[in-house]
């Protein structure tokens, strides 16, 4: 199995001079810690994050977030793993592939965020009858192999009599980033996506959404924050305070109305419409899309790497004690009261 996380594992392991707990001494004016977090997409599929940034709840607890994109698990966890990020927020599975591979300072995953698939399945024609059987024959642009949307569709396919290998066309040629440009431009049958793009796609007539990802799937830890194991050591006390931050947000976006949510993260959109946002915000409530807590528990994260055996992607299964900490989710339960 060669993985473009692991290929950065092994250069970055070899080069990378690491500067532990640097951050957790820079301030800014307002006194605020900066903490330069890389998620692995921009979507409304965050929203808790977001509403934490708009909401003050970090600078409450002393921190600014310094927000960049990877477009990507691997290109966020080379970030991490490289000491140029202190945070990473991508799926599970890019820390179950570091510390597979024996890197002495994996990374830890610390506070969960969403429990379901973000996607949504684009075909070109509105289908309000759609069945997973009718990708067969058909190409499907899905992300990058190895990741966990590429895995969870795999899944879904196989949950309902499509073999992903042999019935369909799986183009992951193209990349993440590209994805949408390519479908938009000709390319594939389908296309999987995150909003508010796919309701942007739909807007614009370009495609139309046929499915849920997530809700086909049922629930999987897919995105949550990361960290080296040796950046946690050092910083504990600012781990404890970001993820106080986090699960405040979790707790606001679960008491409040998808039109409350979008004007409040809607800075994060400035090219989307309000409108559009409060859609989007829709779509993920109605499939539950997002923890309610901080909290990675072993059953979930059981099952995500039984998806990934599934898929062909893991040889052996991580110790969820090691690759999990749940020390600061539950603290932040107890002190977020």
């Amino acid at each position: 199995m060669k993985h473009a996380i692991l290929k950065w594992v092994a250069v970055i392991t070899a080069v990378a001079v690491l500067a532990v707990g640097l951050v957790g001494c820079k301030k800014d004016e307002d006194g605020l810690q900066k903490v330069r977090v890389c998620e692995v997409t921009h979507s409304i599929f965050y929203a808790p994050q977001y509403a934490a940034i708009a909401l003050g709840f970090f600078a409450d607890e002393g921190i600014e977030i310094e927000l960049s994109n990877g477009q990507g698990a691997d290109a966020v966890m080379a970030a991490v793993l490289s000491g140029n990020i202190d945070i990473g927020f991508a799926g599970p599975e890019a820390s179950i592939y570091v510390y597979n591979e024996g890197n002495t300072d994996y990374t830890q995953v610390f506070a969960q965020i969403t429990q379901r698939d973000g996607s949504f399945l684009i075909g070109r024609e509105n289908d309000d009858n759609f069945t997973w059987d009718k990708v067969k024959g058909k190409v499907v642009l899905p992300g990058r192999k190895g990741g966990v949307p590429y895995m969870t569709l795999e899944h879904v396919l196989r949950e309902n009599g499509v073999d992903p290998a042999t019935d369909t066309t799986l183009d992951n040629s193209v990349q993440y980033a590209m994805m949408t440009a390519a479908f938009t431009g000709g390319t594939g049958d389908y296309v999987t996506a995150f909003e508010p793009t796919a309701s942007m796609l739909e807007q614009q007539g370009q495609g139309y959404i046929v499915a849920s990802v997530g809700e086909a799937s049922g629930d999987i830890p897919y995105t949550a924050y990361f960290a080296k194991k040796s950046y946690i050591e050092g910083n504990s006390d600012l781990i404890q305070r970001f993820t106080n931050a986090v699960y405040r947000g979790q707790q606001w976006v679960a008491t409040h109305t998808a039109a409350e949510i979008a004007e409040t993260v809607a800075d994060q959109f400035p090219d989307t419409e309000l409108a559009l946002l409060e859609k989007s915000v829709k779509s993920y409530q109605s499939i539950d899309a997002w923890n309610a807590t901080p909290v990675m528990g072993k059953a979930g994260f059981d099952r995500l790497q039984s998806v990934m055996t599934e898929a062909g992607e893991l040889a052996k299964t991580a110790d969820y004690d090691k690759v999990v900490n749940n020390t600061f989710a539950e603290k932040a339960i107890e002190a977020v009261k």
